[in-house]
């Protein structure tokens, strides 16, 4: 296991490039590179559809470098990767959708810049540890539970293929010895600064938003469906760790959860913490039926032993965390009057 002053030690001074660093997920390790005492440059084009946003790392701007620039685009990587120690590559399209007519952007921004942008390493920063970030949405639904890394790919939707052959594309420049590259294959991340505001961001910034309108939460199906949520601390941590390990040949690693809950359990976790109804039972809508992929969880026996990684955070402690940082507050009562949780920082969903 890699202590918090050994992280400290392998990014003290180091030169990090953080591609969609403006994101959720991004904009979280950047606070987490720069609290280690990185120099940390983030390229991020600031597509509005893609969820990122300069406020999300307002509190340090004046003290890491934003580049505003599509990964592709060759001048402005070529600036951002000259002299770099590590890159997190965590830039992508997010959006998960069966339909035809979305694809071709999925595959501009989740193939054809991500190829262009690991050429773009290959000459100005050969032989970088490269960190990307995949989906479990790559495996489609399982065959079996827990999902280890030996698990077959068949994903389900467009996201899930393009986002597979960008991690294919990482691991053959490794194996042609081009890149030191690692992939993670998330599971569902949740936390502060999640963008709550964009349309097919997975169910729980749908329950999170809803929550912080103060609206019950739907619940497809009939929501025995399995989960294994992380809260985006651990992510980061996964993500630190695979940036500063050294590695051997194993280098796809699965990031979940070793606890699982079922999606209605979830979500009467998260409507006790707000103080809503209780969640409301839904038909599952005909659109997203078939990029269902029924229950889930990780596999994290391989995270564990080769990135000294485990996720540490509590749904029922992530989850109030995460209405927190939005400016939700415990209602007050005679039992919490004193012990409200404070806001975050971030505004509330109107």
């Amino acid at each position: 296991m890699i202590s918090p002053v050994q992280l400290q030690n392998s990014y003290a001074a180091q030169r990090v490039l953080v591609t969609g660093g403006l994101g959720f997920i991004g904009s979280n390790l950047v606070h987490a590179l720069h609290a280690l005492g990185a120099d940390v440059t983030v390229l991020d084009s600031l597509d509005p559809s893609c969820g990122g946003d300069l406020r999300n790392v307002e509190p340090i701007a004046d003290r890491v470098r934003i580049v505003v620039a599509d990964i592709g685009c060759e001048e402005s990587a070529a600036n951002c990767l000259r002299d770099v120690d590590v890159v997190f590559n965590l830039a992508s399209e997010i959006a998960h959708t069966p339909r035809i007519e979305q694809a071709g952007r999925d595959l501009a921004l989740n193939v054809s810049s991500q190829l262009s942008f690991l050429a773009h390493c290959v000459r100005y920063a050969p032989g970088v540890r490269v960190v990307y970030t995949s989906t479990r949405q790559v495996y489609g639904v399982p065959a079996y539970l827990p999902v280890d890394e030996r698990h077959p790919f068949h994903p389900v939707d467009f996201n899930g293929v393009h986002k597979l052959a960008a991690s294919q594309y990482h691991l053959l420049l490794w194996r042609l010895q081009k890149l030191d590259s690692v992939v993670l294959y998330l599971t569902n991340i949740y936390g502060p600064r999640m963008a709550l505001h964009l349309p097919q961001q997975g169910f729980l910034a749908n329950f999170i938003a809803k929550a912080l309108r103060g609206e019950p939460l739907d619940v497809f199906g009939d929501g025995l469906q399995l989960r294994d949520p992380v809260y985006v601390d651990d992510a980061v941590r996964a993500i630190l760790h695979a940036g500063a390990i050294g590695l051997g040949t194993n280098r796809s690693f699965n990031i979940g959860h070793a606890q699982t809950h079922s999606v209605l359990e979830i979500a009467r976790r998260l409507s006790r913490i707000a103080a809503l109804a209780d969640p409301v039972i839904r038909p599952f809508p005909a659109a997203l039926q078939p990029i269902d992929v029924g229950s889930y969880a990780t596999d994290t026996r391989h995270a564990e032993a080769a990135l000294g990684w485990v996720a540490r955070v509590s749904m029922a402690d992530g989850l109030a965390t995460s209405l927190a940082s939005f400016g939700w507050q415990e209602p007050v009562t005679s039992s919490t009057r004193g012990g409200q949780l404070a806001s975050a920082g971030q505004e509330r969903i109107a």
